[in-house]
């Protein structure tokens, strides 16, 4: 991953590794692998979110870009990612093309934010093809590898520590939208990422509690007026779904996560939307109503919800302010 990055990099480039108490012996492999890295030890697991933060506080330049530590960059990645930027196109953020198994097959061509604020890649697992088409813009852009101007990302408050991991990229996409913030992805600028889905129970803990918290700080009061029984209706939905995956246990955490957490989300909920620069409509269509993930098994593929789904979703955003 190294090698592939320094090659690419410029004189006044930064490389800046985050190294959350590894036990491999990584900060000294980085040192010799590129000697003029800045490499900040934490001591601890600070979790992503936390140590892209410190990575970000001790760049010194305009454009931020986080990158996963399984994340290869291809040839020409480095000036591609910069394009948005030179050509003044006015995103707040923006990702590259993520594959993977070499290059072979799409990780992420964006990502998409289903209104109940369940989240996945955009085009995972599909073919890459010779002539990828100019992606839509996403519902939020992966933090496998995210570019950010730093201006932007110190305004939202960069990535929210509490999260530790997963959907943290939700979170800094769907703020930066609400502060008026476009959001895209560059195809030029390649990155394959060493991805796999399944990561044990505790995985589903984060990525319900996270979502949920995404929700309540992110989500106008319009919005969440209008999704709360599309809101109850996923959470029993998810009781039989969570027993029959296993992670029962880890859903009911997630709860107990969010309760404990309400009151710091409610302030912080407070901050986000006295800075809103959009209407509730606007900030919705970002949002989709289906489910088409790979991950999401029977209810991505289930044509008679996608249709229920579609007209609740329509039903919503003609009754949002906007």
């Amino acid at each position: 991953m190294l090698r592939a990055l320094t090659a690419e990099l410029g004189d006044e480039d930064e490389l800046i590794v985050v190294d959350n108490a590894s036990t491999d012996g990584t900060p000294d492999a980085v040192r010799e692998a590129a000697p003029d890295a800045t490499v900040a030890e934490e001591g601890k697991n600070l979790g992503f979110a936390a140590a892209s933060n410190r990575g970000a506080a001790v760049s010194s330049g305009d454009l931020l870009l986080f990158l996963n530590p399984d994340a290869v960059v291809a040839p020409g990645f480095r000036d591609a990612i910069e394009l948005p930027l030179t050509e003044d196109r006015g995103w707040a953020a923006w990702q590259g093309l993520v594959t993977s198994a070499g290059g072979r097959v799409v990780n992420s061509r964006g990502g998409a934010v289903h209104f109940t604020g369940i989240a996945w890649a955009g085009g995972a697992g599909e073919p890459l093809t010779a002539d990828e088409p100019e992606p839509a813009e996403p519902g939020f852009a992966s933090g496998a590898c995210l570019a950010v101007p730093s201006r932007a990302f110190d305004d939202a408050g960069g990535f929210a520590e509490p999260f530790f991991l997963y959907h943290e990229d939700v979170d800094l996409s769907l703020r930066l939208r609400l502060a008026g913030g476009r959001l895209g992805v560059e195809r030029r600028a390649r990155v394959d990422h060493d991805y796999e889905f399944a990561k044990g129970p505790e995985k589903w803990r984060q990525l319900e509690r996270n979502r949920w918290a995404t929700v309540i700080r992110t989500y106008p009061g319009a919005l969440l007026a209008l999704l709360a029984p599309a809101l109850l209706a996923t959470e029993f939905a998810l009781v039989p779904i969570s027993l029959a995956g296993g992670w029962a246990g880890k859903k009911l955490l997630s709860w107990i996560d969010i309760a404990r957490w309400l009151p710091r989300l409610l302030r912080e909920r407070r901050q986000i939307q006295a800075g809103r620069q959009v209407p509730a409509r606007e900030y919705a269509r970002a949002l989709t109503p289906d489910l088409e993930s790979s991950y999401l098994g029977a209810a991505g593929r289930s044509r008679l919800l996608r249709a229920a789904l579609r007209a609740y979703w329509s039903a919503v955003l003609a009754l949002l302010p906007g």
